[in-house]
């Protein structure tokens, strides 16, 4: 079964941001795969309370499980402001819990001799109709758990556990589509502009650049042909041009444009 939302996996992370930061954090509640995570712990819950036995150790995992995949989308989005490595640690984590909670679902429908949806039945496509429908953002709150919860509420508060568990599972493919679409952005973010320690590192070089160059030289600083930010005055410490001065871009190491003087 796959998903096919269209909606991007990564957040505009500067909302809840304290201003002035090198990188955005927070934000987490617009995120697509957070929405979807939050619906698939509820309707996990639900699911338990309704139809397992409250004594089954498999009813605790779930539930936990439906939970670490809602809850590690939020702790990474906010570990974003200060490691790029932790925020991609806890999306992979939410990722992995949400695996081991699709296979809880899987095995429930097998043992009880209910048929499986395939990626290609009219009540999958139904169910993955609603996450990407073009006009989702003009019916309901994208932040509002209970209008998320009320587009689904036709399958998920159905009587029969089988359908209950289906639609179940289709949410979390949708979700573990948007975790791997918001890994890969971030992976590709890390490796472009580097995490937050070479982020600070930069920063400090170019105030600490801006401070030892004469205001006439700031003036006539060019801005990078590659990444557009300041150029600064340097000096090469080695090889055949050692002692001359270049500029060079003030978001080194992420970009190690360099211009002649």
């Amino acid at each position: 079964m796959t998903a096919e939302d269209g909606s991007s996996g990564r957040s505009d992370r500067s909302v809840g941001s304290a201003p002035g930061r090198l990188r955005a954090s927070g934000g987490y509640r617009q995120l697509r795969s957070f929405q979807v995570a939050t619906i698939i712990y509820d309707a996990t819950a639900s699911f338990c309370q309704r139809f397992m036995d409250k004594r089954s150790r498999t009813v605790d995992q779930m539930v936990q499980a439906a939970r670490s995949g809602r809850q590690n989308i939020s702790e990474g989005s906010r570990a974003s402001a200060t490691s790029s490595q932790t925020e991609l640690r806890l999306v992979n984590v939410a990722r992995a819990s949400l695996d081991e909670l699709l296979l809880d679902f899987e095995d429930y429908l097998r043992q009880h001799g209910h048929r499986q949806w395939t990626k290609d039945d009219p009540e999958t496509r139904a169910v993955r109709s609603v996450g990407w429908s073009k006009d989702r953002s003009d019916r309901t709150d994208r932040s509002d758990p209970a209008a998320h919860w009320r587009l689904y509420a036709h399958w998920l508060e159905n009587p029969r556990p089988e359908i209950v568990a289906n639609t179940v599972l289709c949410l979390i493919h949708q979700a573990n589509f948007l975790l791997d679409r918001q890994i890969t952005a971030l992976e590709r973010q890390f490796v472009q502009e580097g995490g937050y320690s070479e982020r600070l590192a930069a920063a400090r070089l170019a105030e600490r650049q801006r401070h030892n160059t004469p205001d006439r030289e700031r003036g006539l600083a060019p801005k990078c042909s590659v990444c557009g930010k300041p150029m600064v005055l340097r000096t090469a410490r080695k090889g055949g041009r050692a002692g001359s001065q270049f500029w060079g871009c003030s978001n080194f190491p992420a970009c190690n444009s360099t211009q002649p003087l």
